[in-house]
């Protein structure tokens, strides 16, 4: 019995364990499995796997930005109109202009900075409440979207078209897989190792507990098998394919993204003021940069995302964004972010975007029409929440709260909460939201 309680406090979130990477793996596993089976093996072929990540990346990035924007107690409904407007430009600009591809990036950068500053500046120093501003961007911009394009499609240069369909080229001896992608396959199973081996030596060194090794052992072995895995395949696919280029602007994104917002001072004030705005207010945190910061974040992040997109794409049109913030916005709140703000993890949005990839892909195999798939994602999205949170109120294992739990704040023990029976009701139900 002991061995079985130190197996789920130390892999399932307990204070010795990385319990969102264990968390993440063990969610995607399970749902490749149920496809794998389903599916009769198409799931986890080469040329499938890199298919999704080409396909889903402009989500998953999206995704990112989404999660600080929701943290912060916020909703950026604008997410897909900035992107195609985005879009739109760079390849006007290239196709009129003869700009440079390099240089139509970095125009497309800015004028995601440009107009997240516009929706920030709204937000953080007018007080007018996000969820406006942006409904208001979404009509804005994707009318902007069709006036610059006259409605049309815009092809961009084959250059361009690199950063969304193009993969890690084919160096080195022939070994029957790109090499490129075995290292970069070597490189995160070394960095995988080391952080579990620094993340020990750091508790030794707090005198803390530390896992036992045998369990230490078992989530190494699993996170590495995983990554071993996904390795053979993305570098097994046919000549010419592998890791897409866009997988590597995602994985970048996502280490840069979990490290800020896990380990500076912005991106904990980031959860501090959506946890409790004035609290964090009073505290020193400057409200208003952060809420300007989240917006103007998620629209240079919206415009990369276009361009990518674009890229993969070859050309603009005039439907590009339709609903990408609500797969953004699914995949975060599946990812166990709480509604009321405060609560969310990247890699948990970055789980939750690749559910709904997945099922995407999944159904589509099966050959099932886009009116059932649209509905098969709702219902997921609102059961896979919903169960959750009956679960953590039975006060049974709680796969989103187990991946929260590290974010969770702990009373002393024989601390009296000095709050009524309502108001500890009331922050309960917002953590239940979460998971």
């Amino acid at each position: 019995m002991s061995r079985i309680k130190d197996l789920q406090k130390n892999l399932f979130g307990g204070t010795t364990s990385n319990a969102r990477q264990f968390g993440m793996i063990f969610t995607l596993v399970a749902i490749v499995l149920l496809f794998q089976i389903w599916t009769g093996g198409l799931t986890l072929t080469s040329g499938n796997l890199i298919a999704v990540v080409s396909q889903y990346s402009y989500i998953l990035i999206l995704a990112i930005g989404m999660l600080m924007v929701i943290v912060a107690g916020h909703i950026d409904l604008s997410v897909g109109s900035v992107a195609a407007f985005t879009g739109i430009v760079v390849a006007k600009a290239m196709e009129a202009h003869s700009l440079p591809w390099p240089l139509g990036i970095a125009l497309g950068l800015l004028v995601g900075a440009l107009i997240g500053a516009w929706q920030g500046f709204w937000v953080a120093y007018v007080g007018v409440p996000a969820f406006i501003v942006t409904l208001a961007g979404m009509m804005l911009f994707r009318g902007g979207n069709q006036y610059i394009g006259n409605a049309d499609t815009v092809p961009v240069p084959e250059n361009f078209r690199e950063i969304g369909a193009g993969f890690l080229p084919e160096v080195g001896p022939d070994t029957g897989y790109n090499n490129l992608t075995l290292l970069l396959g070597l490189a995160a199973c070394a960095g995988v190792a080391w952080r579990e081996w620094k993340a020990q030596q750091t508790r030794r060194e707090m005198h803390a507990d530390v896992a036992p090794l045998w369990i230490t052992g078992i989530r190494l072995t699993v996170m590495l098998g995983v990554i071993v895995f996904a390795t053979l395949r993305f570098a097994g696919g046919r000549i010419g394919t592998s890791l897409p280029i866009s997988g590597i602007i995602l994985i970048v994104l996502v280490l840069v993204y979990s490290y800020y917002t896990r380990n500076t001072i912005g991106g904990r004030h980031i959860y501090a003021v959506g946890g409790n705005a004035r609290a964090a207010e009073l505290s020193g945190v400057k409200l208003r940069r952060v809420n300007f910061v989240v917006m103007m974040n998620m629209s240079v992040l919206a415009a990369l995302a276009g361009m990518i997109f674009v890229a993969r794409s070859a050309a603009s049109g005039p439907q590009d964004g339709l609903s990408w913030e609500l797969d953004a916005i699914a995949a975060v709140f599946i990812g166990g972010a709480a509604v009321s703000g405060g609560l969310g993890t990247i890699s948990g949005s970055i789980v939750g975007g690749l559910v709904m990839a997945l099922l995407n892909n999944g159904l589509q195999l099966e050959g099932v029409g886009s009116d059932m798939v649209q509905i098969i994602k709702g219902l997921v999205l609102l059961f896979a929440v919903a169960f959750d949170v009956y679960n953590k109120r039975q006060g049974r294992f709680s796969i989103i709260g187990s991946l929260m739990r590290p974010f969770q704040r702990e009373e002393p023990v024989g601390t009296a909460n000095p709050a009524s029976d309502s108001d500890s009701d009331s922050d309960s139900d917002k953590t239940l939201v979460a998971g």
